[in-house]
């Protein structure tokens, strides 16, 4: 079965140690060429995440992942960068593995708009909007304060509006999720969010916040964060993942479910899901409690049916 996975930090790791080499497969890289082909990865999103060790993180630092993605990602003649909807099925009908730069997190655009136009060009196509805590658009999920927008930052959501880039609301605080659900008038995804109903964790998401997600018709990225599907007292089985699918579903978000494992983010596992490697063990599980047309839909199929429509043609 095809795979598509909505985020994984395996930039961030190959900015931070220029020794790591994506093409083989090293116990530190989560997420690597081998481990895709292993796991039949068809489309995997690299995230440009800014770490906090960074102390004074600016747009070159972007600018700098953005080469680092051409230099050891995209340079595997087995690797296709996606930008377009074209682009995407010219994938599928190759033995190549697809791979879509996304943004986490506006700090280092500094409120600069052309920032955000220039990756753009550049073919950035997902952007969430914070990280944990405020910056200049908006509040993320764990800031004291629990504020929205910025001005600047609704006027940014406008001017996504015009762009290739969908709004990616993993990380944004309560209160900027709802602004955004007013203002913005997309479809929306939450790459990496689990259901906040049976893990109350502040970066996972509310009955209210699913619905709205299924009622634009964007994605939600089930992630693989173990103290994100239940608090963490045992060792988390991958059958927590299915209890977030089947509370999803229920809610009458079938056709929105996906995947965003969150590997090279976490330094914590669950259980048989070290890497993307084991995303086998994962289909084993779901085709004992689903489908084949359903499993096929959460690994692939819905992911692609979103980006199609919302994706640059």
């Amino acid at each position: 079965m095809k795979i598509v996975d909505g985020h994984c930090d395996a930039l961030t790791k190959l900015y931070q140690n220029g020794k790591l080499d994506f093409n083989q497969d090293v116990l530190e890289l989560d997420v690597s060429y081998p481990k895709l082909q292993q796991a039949g990865v068809k489309v995997q999103c690299f995230a440009i995440y800014l770490s906090e060790t960074i102390p004074n993180p600016s747009f070159e630092h972007v600018l700098q992942m953005v080469d680092i993605f051409h230099r050891k990602i995209i340079s595997h003649p087995q690797m296709r960068f996606i930008r377009t909807a074209s682009d995407w099925l010219d994938v599928e009908q190759k033995q190549e593995i697809g791979a879509i730069l996304t943004l986490e997190g506006m700090d280092a655009l500094a409120g600069n708009l052309t920032n955000l136009r220039i990756l753009d060009y550049l073919g950035v196509r997902c952007a969430g909007l914070t990280w944990n805590y405020a910056n200049w658009a908006a509040d993320g999920v764990m800031e004291q304060r629990k504020g929205g927008f910025t001005k600047k930052g609704k006027h940014m959501l406008k001017e996504l509006e015009t762009m290739g880039i969908i709004v990616d609301v993993s990380h944004l605080s309560v209160a900027g999720f709802w602004e955004l659900v007013e203002v913005y008038k997309k479809p929306f995804i939450a790459s990496h969010s689990n259901a906040y109903q049976l893990c109350p964790h502040p970066r996972n998401l509310s009955d209210d916040q699913i619905k709205a997600i299924i009622q634009c018709k964007g994605i939600m990225g089930i992630t693989f964060v173990p103290y994100f599907l239940e608090n963490m007292k045992t060792t988390v089985e991958i059958s927590a993942i299915l209890k977030h699918i089947d509370h999803i579903c229920a809610l009458g978000g079938e056709s929105q479910i996906g995947f965003g494992s969150d590997f090279d983010g976490i330094e914590q596992w669950v259980k048989d899901l070290r890497h993307v490697g084991d995303y086998g063990n994962i289909i084993e599980a779901l085709c004992k409690n689903y489908t084949e047309s359903q499993v096929e839909a959460f690994l692939y199929g819905n992911w692609r049916n979103f980006m199609l429509r919302n994706l640059p043609q």
